[in-house]
């Protein structure tokens, strides 16, 4: 990249200790791809789509590019209207569809804290606007978050509990969609699109970035884990009104909300096979770690129609160490994998992208084995939640920078034309097609 092309790359963003946020007069903004600072090309600049919200990050202080020499240089202390402070990174949470390019370009070494599970990206400001470094993978009506507009929500509550009995499911999920504005949990208030069924209070993973269990000296979580057991009664009370009354219906077993489904894989079997006697209307899905392929043999049997199996990495040791799995392995995930898909589920792969190492050279090469030997449907690109730096440093990742997300996006659009990518749960109507 010339001195030219440097010049209309966006310009640095940064913060005080208010959050209030400025930008360099100087500076450019970088990316990192994993821990290494890199130019961000302008085909991966967007303009930063209008629900997206922006962070700083504490103790943090950005590192920005100086158009002039090429250099990169970490800013510690800024004056405006002559007063100095200090000065901290900014980053970008793009809405769901978009898929983000690079990390924030900051220097973590300050940070006496983990940062709350956001997926961090970089962002930078020129012609009067944000710029985010990312892409769009789906557009989906459905998540789109002008839809979500909560003037309607406390009315639409209030119907519901006229109809409906209040057990400590619809309690639950109440909570969930008044205090942690999930979308999935408003949407079966507002009686539309995709809902969720919370089961479970147990897990046999302690994810790095779990939202709904953080313990000891971590990060808040930002879900509230659900504390009980639903009946079935109560779940098949609400799936069956959704999948009877809604657009484009889907109920899904798994959510931030709970631990892992599996755990409860005979309540799910039971309600889907009543859940089916009484409605063959609208798609049945399965949010999981895959980690028990004859529990997902068994709620396969019972009606269920898709399932959503999630990892970071198609690579065992990268797996490990995000997951910290008990009592499985990687081995279990792909088998569950290859199982769905013969048994005619539609079978997606929730895959977590984070810059740097989702596009390394080796981790590509194990997706593709992943892809072949299993013959999934679909791979949702999804942004891991993660403080980067507590990421990267239990990460077994290579040095050195990947190739690009955007690039490897291309690849396996060229090598695998038959398999979807996208980043939403698929309604039965378009499963069919």
């Amino acid at each position: 990249m010339n001195k030219r092309d440097l010049n209309k790359l966006p310009f640095m963003l940064y913060a005080d200790s208010d959050g209030r946020v400025y930008e360099h007069p100087h500076l450019k903004m970088l990316g990192f791809s994993g821990s290494v600072p890199v130019f961000v090309e302008e085909d991966d600049l967007i303009q930063m789509p209008e629900f997206s919200k922006l962070f700083y990050l504490p103790e943090s202080p950005p590192i920005g590019l100086d158009p002039d020499t090429g250099e990169a240089e970490v800013v510690t202390e800024m004056e405006v209207d002559g007063a100095k402070f200090r000065c901290f990174a900014v980053s970008a949470f793009l809405e769901p569809g978009w898929v983000r390019s690079h990390l924030p370009a900051a220097d973590y070494r300050r940070k006496s804290f983990i940062l709350p599970s956001w997926a961090y990206g970089a962002v930078g400001f020129r012609a009067g606007g944000y710029w985010a470094s990312g892409f769009r993978i789906e557009y989906n009506h459905t998540w789109d978050p002008k839809n979500f507009d909560d003037r309607e929500l406390t009315s639409a509550i209030r119907e519901f509990k006229r109809g409906q009995p209040k057990g400590p499911l619809v309690r639950h999920l109440i909570r969930c969609a008044r205090e942690n504005h999930c979308f999935a949990a408003k949407n079966l208030f507002l009686k539309r699109w995709e809902a969720p069924l919370p089961v479970s209070r147990r897990c046999n993973a302690s994810c790095l970035g779990c939202l709904s269990l953080q313990p000891g000296p971590s990060f808040e979580a930002s879900h509230e884990r659900i504390s009980f057991t639903p009946s079935k009664n109560e779940i098949v009370l609400l799936a069956v009104e959704h999948l009877n009354s809604a657009p484009e219906p889907i109920v899904s077993f798994g959510q931030g909300c709970e631990g892992e489904p599996l755990t409860e894989y005979r309540l799910i079997s039971e309600s889907i096979r009543e859940i089916r006697r009484q409605t063959g209307r609208g798609t049945i899905n399965l949010n999981t770690n895959g980690s028990w392929p004859e529990r997902v043999r068994e709620v396969a049997q019972s009606g269920l129609d898709s399932i959503r199996i999630s990892i970071n990495s198609a690579r065992p040791e990268l797996y490990r160490a995000y997951y910290r799995p008990r009592d499985y392995n990687f081995d279990d995930v792909v088998e569950s994998i290859a199982l769905s898909k013969e048994m005619g589920l539609y079978t997606m792969i929730n895959y977590l992208i984070f810059p740097g190492i989702t596009d390394q050279t080796d981790e590509i090469d194990a997706l593709r084995a992943l892809i072949i030997k299993t013959g999934v449907n679909f791979l949702h690109l999804k942004n891991l939640c993660i403080d980067p730096a507590l990421y990267l440093e239990k990460m077994p990742a290579p040095e050195g920078s990947g190739i690009g997300v955007r690039q490897m996006v291309k690849i396996l659009r060229e090598e695998f034309p038959d398999l979807e990518l996208g980043y939403f749960n698929q309604p039965a109507t378009r499963i069919d097609d």
